[in-house]
């Protein structure tokens, strides 16, 4: 079987944050890598390590030690800048809370990521458009947050995260928000379309139900990785 190339190299990472006179050890030596088109749930109980994971991998916040190598680049030596264009070409996000501008209409929420890169209002529109579509709110295009359900405006959150057409999707808690069946939909939407484009797709929660729906899932422990494995469930 032929190897699929290695997206995310994680190498003996550790994040240490200072509390007055107390050292906290969010992160201790993680070592992981994740392939290209992989989805991967980070699972573990709050105060775990895995949000602080997510943050690093993101470049939202500085190693304390250790090396991320994404795509081949270095985030733990790129400057503040070089950050911000890095997220910019490869990184999409999907929130808890949703964090949808609220007098913005869905394309206008979903089309705001395009401005950054200097793409005319009419190609920016289309290419909302089209990705809104694709997570099942075409009806919804001109309808802004408070007109839309939690499920309804988490499905522009993934829209606005995919079009960009990044090459590494984040997402935190994704469906904390949500009721079950809701949920359920929301992460079926998400992974079905990662999937299909070939985008690596990395979530953080504490629900083992969620995690269900990832190829593999990565467990943390007082910031260790204590178990790497494929999901062996069938719910997909």
């Amino acid at each position: 079987m032929e190897e699929k190339e290695v997206l995310l190299d994680v190498r003996n990472l550790s994040k240490t944050y200072r509390v007055g006179s107390v050292d906290i050890h969010a992160l201790r030596g993680v070592t992981l890598q994740i392939q290209k088109g992989e989805s991967v749930c980070i699972i573990g109980r709050s105060g775990s390590g895995k949000s602080t994971l997510l943050n690093l991998l993101a470049g939202l916040e500085r190693v304390s030690g250790g090396e991320i190598v994404i795509a081949g680049k270095r985030l733990d030596r790129m400057s503040e800048g070089e950050l911000i264009r890095f997220r910019q070409r490869h990184v999409g996000f999907v929130f808890q809370s949703f964090n949808l501008m609220p007098y913005y209409t869905a394309l206008e929420n979903v089309a705001f990521p395009l401005a950054f890169r200097g793409m005319a209002r009419r190609e920016r529109n289309r290419d909302a458009k089209h990705i809104l579509q694709e997570v099942g709110l075409e009806t919804h295009l001109r309808h802004k947050p408070a007109q839309m359900s939690g499920g309804q405006q988490q499905r522009v959150g993934i829209a606005r995260a995919l079009v960009t057409n990044p090459e590494l999707v984040f997402a935190d808690e994704p469906t904390g928000n949500l009721d079950f069946a809701t949920g359920d939909e929301v992460m079926r939407t998400i992974c079905d379309i990662c999937k299909a484009a070939g985008r690596t797709l990395i979530m953080v929660t504490h629900d083992a139900h969620i995690a269900s729906f990832a190829d593999r899932v990565i467990t943390l422990l007082d910031g260790r990785v204590v178990e790497d494995s494929s999901n062996p469930l069938e719910e997909k």
